[in-house]
């Protein structure tokens, strides 16, 4: 017997716009679930056994952003926010809130299939148990302790909360102290070759780690700019 399909929610408001999706991503073995309002989208997104969520910004009931900042108290599966604005700004917002990628109307079906996939398998690749002589169990600096196997982070004693793609660059960048990573390995390393989307997306991420773990983010002391080639970890 084949396996269950895996379930995608779409928030979205236009439904000529969630039907073509849905239709496309139907085409292509998966089930997928259309909600327009986004205080019931919200809610299926906590209650539903979905893979992926393709969440539209602009919503009746309730916005993408409020929804994205719901959502990532609890789960942590891939988010693909889809949005009408081009500005920068719009975009940062949504991934600095945890969204994992966005793609902006309109857009080719065949692209945001392509994209789906993409982000589930990096997603399914993540998850799968990971082999004990591959990465260390702890990482302890003294200031900073980060324990790999609860996905916990500990900053002067004190509990760190940090989404999946901020754990997972820090722990990257700690385990090789010293070492000068580019935007583009980094981006490859956390969010997968091949993955759609922008560079700017690191900085973002950098810049929240910053926050959430140098006393001075303006000025940090461990995970150091280095201008023209990267980023650093710093013990």
């Amino acid at each position: 017997m084949a396996g269950a399909k895996k379930k995608i929610l779409i928030v979205e408001d236009d439904k000529v716009i969630a039907a073509v999706e849905k239709d496309f991503l139907e085409i292509n073995g998966f089930e997928v679930v259309v909600e327009h309002d986004g205080i019931i989208g919200q809610e299926l997104a906590l209650s539903g056994d979905f893979i992926l969520i393709i969440l539209d910004l602009m919503l009746p009931g309730k916005d993408g952003m409020a929804i994205i900042r719901e959502i990532r108290k609890v789960i942590d599966i891939p988010i693909l926010m889809v949005t009408a604005k081009l500005e920068d700004t719009e975009k940062i917002k949504g991934l600095g809130f945890g969204a994992n990628d966005y793609i902006v109307k309109p857009f080719s079906p065949t692209e945001l299939v392509a994209r789906v996939k993409s982000h589930i398998a990096h997603y399914e690749r993540l998850t799968q148990k990971p082999n004990k002589h591959q990465t260390p169990n702890e990482i302890d600096f003294g200031w900073l302790l980060i324990n790999n196997s609860a996905h916990r982070v500990y900053v002067d004693e004190l509990e760190i909360p940090l989404n999946r793609k901020e754990y997972e660059l820090l722990y990257f960048l700690a385990s090789n102290p010293e070492i000068v990573f580019s935007k583009e390995s980094l981006y490859d390393r956390i969010w997968g070759e091949g993955m759609y989307g922008e560079l700017n997306t690191v900085k973002v991420h950098i810049g929240r780690i910053r926050e959430k773990i140098e006393k001075d983010p303006a000025n940090p002391l461990h995970i150091e700019t280095v201008w023209g080639a990267g980023y650093r970890f710093l013990k």
